[in-house]
């Protein structure tokens, strides 16, 4: 998805799944972006995404945002842990998918919702399938942590970035992930199979 939002500039930087990237304007973080394959192609990714605006240091805020996102997806995410202090410009963004992201973004991690429980949180119980195409066309993530909403029954759903649902609960267990009692990803209710992505409850895998 090409950014609207003006961009200043934007950088890489590495975590413990990658190297994620976040682009920048005057109004705040214009987008955040997930590990591609590899650090080439997550600069690549960005390079497509930026419409203006070039690889640069990251001013301030902006290493603080970075170091934010360091520290939940190494597991150990600082305060507020809802990276909800992180300033996103969404002035692009339509009105409907500003209302999902805010809601979104009050999921604490190790929480997660439905497209379902969304939809009625916002005051409009029919439109399940509307989030979830809203969170698919997340800028944001994972400050905007699309991966904690799930499909109906606690399913895992769909994941657009790269690796798709293996990256989806890649970071839910990361959070070590809850609902309604015991952890997502405890053993008793999951095994990790032998090329180390966690398969949901339900799911398949491939």
């Amino acid at each position: 998805m090409r950014l609207m939002m003006p961009t200043e500039g934007y950088a890489l930087f590495p975590t413990a799944i990658g190297h994620c990237a976040v682009a920048w304007g005057a109004h705040g973080l214009t987008g955040v972006q997930l590990p591609e394959a590899d650090e080439a192609a997550t600069r690549a990714r960005m390079a497509r995404r930026v419409a203006h605006g070039r690889e640069a240091p990251a001013p301030p805020p902006v290493q603080a945002a970075m170091r934010a996102v360091v520290a939940l997806l190494d597991g150990r995410p600082d305060d507020p842990a809802d990276l909800s202090d992180i300033v996103l410009d969404m002035r692009g963004v339509p009105p409907f998918h500003q209302r999902v992201y805010a809601l979104a973004r009050r999921i604490a991690p190790g929480e997660t919702l439905t497209y379902g429980e969304v939809a009625r949180q916002l005051g409009e119980p029919g439109a399940a399938r509307a989030v979830g195409q809203a969170l698919g066309a997340n800028p944001f993530a994972p400050v905007v942590p699309c991966h904690r909403v799930l499909a109906a029954h606690n399913r895992a759903g769909g994941f657009s970035a790269n690796g798709g649902i293996d990256t989806k609960l890649r970071l839910l267990l990361i959070e070590r992930a809850r609902f309604n009692g015991p952890g997502l990803f405890d053993e008793d209710r999951v095994t990790a199979p032998s090329h180390g992505h966690p398969r949901a409850p339900g799911h398949p895998g491939g």
